[in-house]
C-alpha cells in the first residue's frame, strides 16, 4: 500500500490520483490519520457500511424488545464482539 503524508497532499494533490488505495499519515505524530479510496470503490464501502450499521440497528432493535438498556458510553462494537464470542 501507498502511503502519503498530510503536507504532500495540501501542496501535491495530484499524487493521489494515481491510486486506489492511499494510507494517508501524519509524519509529525507518526500517526496513520486514515484512508485515501478511488471513487470507484463508493458503492462497495456503501454497502459495507450499511450492512455494519443495519448489524447496530438489529442489535439496538433486540435490547430494546427485551427491555434492556445500554449506557451511552459503552462501546458497542466490543459489546457485539464479546457477546458473538461467547455465542462461539
Amino acid at each position: 500500500m501507498n502511503t502519503i503524508s498530510i503536507s504532500d497532499i495540501q501542496r501535491n494533490l495530484h499524487k493521489i490520483e494515481n491510486f486506489d488505495i492511499v494510507e494517508i499519515v501524519d509524519k509529525k505524530r507518526h500517526q496513520v490519520k486514515g484512508y485515501f479510496l478511488d471513487k470507484k470503490y463508493h458503492d462497495m464501502v456503501m454497502e459495507l457500511f450499511n450492512r455494519e450499521h443495519n448489524k447496530k440497528n438489529d442489535f439496538f432493535n433486540t435490547l430494546k424488545k427485551r427491555n434492556i438498556n445500554i449506557d451511552s458510553s459503552v462501546n458497542i462494537d466490543n459489546l457485539m464482539n464479546e457477546m458473538n464470542d461467547g455465542l462461539s
